[in-house]
């Protein structure tokens, strides 16, 4: 499949950071919010709320962390791979959106987007990897020219 449209993997780890910081923030200032409502009302202690609510910050403050270090990988294959996983993913997360709470129709069309995006990336690495296996690095450059030079 050929894609006129060249998008680095990098572009859709920074989309991915932006939607998990997104969330991060929204669930972040709920249970913030929960957690003031309850101790007021209660006194004291925390709610199933407020833990779902942290719990759900926390997870997405860990992708957020591994999505910066995916950055720093330099291999296309290795993109490939981690790529399908986001896509996979992002996708569960939009089908169970779907499935389980429609009402929140925000996170629904955010991570469906962030999936879309993953998927179109997918695309356009694998045919950023079949052009670099026609390609020769420098160093390959480097060892044929001297090994011409010996005959």
């Amino acid at each position: 499949m050929k894609f006129k449209i060249k998008i680095k993997p990098k572009i859709s780890y920074y989309v991915s950071i932006l939607a998990s910081s997104l969330i991060l923030f929204y669930f972040a200032y709920k249970g913030v919010v929960a957690y003031l409502i309850h101790r007021e009302l209660y006194g004291g202690g925390l709610d199933t709320l407020v833990l779902l609510r942290a719990s759900i910050s926390g997870i997405m403050l860990l992708l957020i962390f591994l999505f910066i270090q995916f950055i720093k990988i330099p291999d296309l294959k290795s993109h490939r791979a981690i790529l399908r996983g986001i896509f996979i993913g992002w996708t569960c997360v939009f089908l169970i959106l779907i499935i389980v709470n429609l009402s929140s129709l925000n996170f629904v069309i955010l991570s469906g987007l962030v999936s879309f995006f993953s998927l179109i990336t997918l695309f356009s690495l694998e045919d950023q990897i079949k052009e670099e296996k026609n390609t020769l690095t420098e160093k390959e450059i480097y060892l044929l020219q001297q090994l011409a030079k010996k005959k």
